[in-house]
């Protein structure tokens, strides 16, 4: 491996934190743990290997050094404790679903479905893809395969009906489908724990911190309104913010119902696939429901992870997916041994006493203000401090727990509300930069939107969803019962 600034940055970083002198009230393996956590984001930031051997070197070489447990035995039981922790399979689990979603071409029908019906304007053609979006979202835990892998694939074709390109005739139209798609995908993103990855590894970091275990159908019902007002508002926002140049298109429900013709009647696999969605959801949604009881199994009867992993099972012995569709998507493996690894990393940096310790530092600025004051500034903190960061899961794992530590420590911050924003807040932020989420990327290279609105629009999206999440989410939150 060349030897770049790339690589070298964490290793850098590493060693100037293990030189510097210990600060105050830490032990000497704390800060050396912190000093290799801090390397490890640093190389999730600049990626110089894949994200996922970058998280695997942090946690053996924690391992083999004993930061976290002096027994070798318990600091390798440590080291893998992440495989199992249930939400990073109910992660790798959803990804499977999103196999079924592209294999049976039930996503792509959906789609054009929806293109076809409100397509006839250009604002019913935005509320088409943000539905579009949202049907997708509770099974596909990747919002880079539900929006860049199946919802870009599909509106790429639109703009050129009406002579849109990229460049000087971006603004015809393309450019308004193409900024919608990528903002109703970071609202669809925090709606539900299986509609962004980090959605449950942030839970699980929360339960962590807090104590607070919050089940699919509380994340559901706490961004509801939230999720209903920004899902409203995105298509008119962008229309009135990024105003396209054609405000009708008759000719793209024409072009949609040609591309349902070419595809055939639906199958009997769409259907199946279409069947075990719906009741992945409603098993989601019954089983951590507390009210309910049943015979032999009582309460809460069945696991989040369960559920998917009953889904896939159900999907291989109904063939919607084979057992080599499984083995040969790289993308599901891959986040599973990365998503284990973080998990783990992070636990560690709980263990070690460094959470706890910064938390008491930084929170004492904040115990004299009022305290849900204080839990606004914290979470617009982190919310924007994701400029900084090329990755969700990255600034999740950096983050969160750290973010959580303080927020815990001011008095008064209700810990459940201030818990749930900061998760919900995940999904929205990836609207503010061309790297802050997997799509974004997609739709800045797309040609249609510029360099200069991309990051003007980032901003002001930005803005309106963090308004909007802290006007609503701080009351509604506080109000109800989850």
């Amino acid at each position: 491996m060349k030897l770049n600034w790339r690589v070298l940055t964490p290793l850098i970083v590493w060693l100037v934190l293990v030189v510097i002198p210990v600060p105050d009230g830490l032990q000497q393996h704390s800060w050396w743990y912190f000093a290799m956590f801090a390397a490890v984001i640093i190389g999730l930031i600049l990626e110089p290997i894949p994200a996922a051997a970058i998280g695997l070197i942090g946690v053996v070489f924690a391992v083999v050094m004993r930061y976290v447990n002096a027994n070798a035995a318990q600091s390798l039981s440590w080291g893998l404790s992440g495989f199992s922790n249930s939400v990073v399979w109910l992660i790798f689990a959803a990804f499977v679903f999103s196999i079924g979603y592209g294999k049976t071409g039930l996503g792509r029908r959906i789609a054009l479905w929806l293109v076809q019906k409100l397509g006839n304007s250009t604002l019913g053609l935005g509320y088409a893809i943000t539905l579009a979006d949202l049907v997708l979202a509770p099974g596909t835990p990747s919002n880079t395969a539900r929006s860049g892998g199946t919802i870009y694939p599909v509106i790429r074709n639109i703009p050129a009906l009406y002579g849109s390109e990229p460049g000087e005739t971006a603004r015809k139209i393309g450019s308004y489908i193409m900024w919608t798609a990528l903002a109703a995908t970071c609202v669809t993103s925090s709606m539900f724990i299986t509609s962004l990855a980090p959605n449950a590894a942030a839970l699980q970091f929360v339960k962590t911190a807090t104590k607070i275990d919050i089940s699919w159908t509380q994340f559901f019902v706490g961004f509801l309104p939230v999720a209903v007002v920004l899902l409203v508002l995105t298509p008119l926002l962008v229309y009135w913010f990024y105003p396209p140049e054609i405000k009708a298109s008759k000719e793209i429900p024409v072009w949609a119902a040609g591309e349902l013709k070419k595809m055939g009647k639906v199958t009997a696999q769409e259907l199946t696939m279409a069947g075990l969605v719906i009741l992945a959801i409603f098993l989601w949604i019954v089983g951590s429901n507390r009210d309910i009881t049943l015979p032999y199994f009582g309460s809460q009867f069945i696991d989040a992870t369960a559920v998917a992993l009953l889904g896939v099972v159900l999907m291989i012995v109904t063939r919607i997916v084979t057992w080599e569709d499984i083995l040969s998507n790289r993308a599901a493996w891959n986040i599973l041994v990365w998503f284990a690894t973080l998990v783990t990393l992070a636990d560690g940096l709980n263990r070690v006493g460094f959470v706890a310790w910064f938390a008491k530092i930084a929170s004492a600025p904040l115990k004299g203000i009022d305290p849900i004051v204080a839990m606004a500034l914290l979470v617009a903190l982190f919310f924007f401090i994701h400029y900084l960061f090329a990755s969700l899961t990255a600034h999740t794992t950096a983050v969160l727990p750290v973010v959580l530590a303080v927020g815990a420590a001011i008095p008064g911050i209700p810990l459940l509300t201030f818990s749930l924003l900061c998760v919900y807040s995940l999904g929205l932020m990836g609207i503010i930069s061309p790297y802050a989420t997997g799509p974004s990327p997609i739709y800045y290279g797309c040609g249609y939107i510029s360099r200069g609105d991309f990051w003007k629009l980032g901003l002001i999206f930005g803005i309106i969803f963090l308004a909007v999440l802290l006007v609503i989410g701080i009351p509604y939150l506080s109000m109800i019962k989850l």
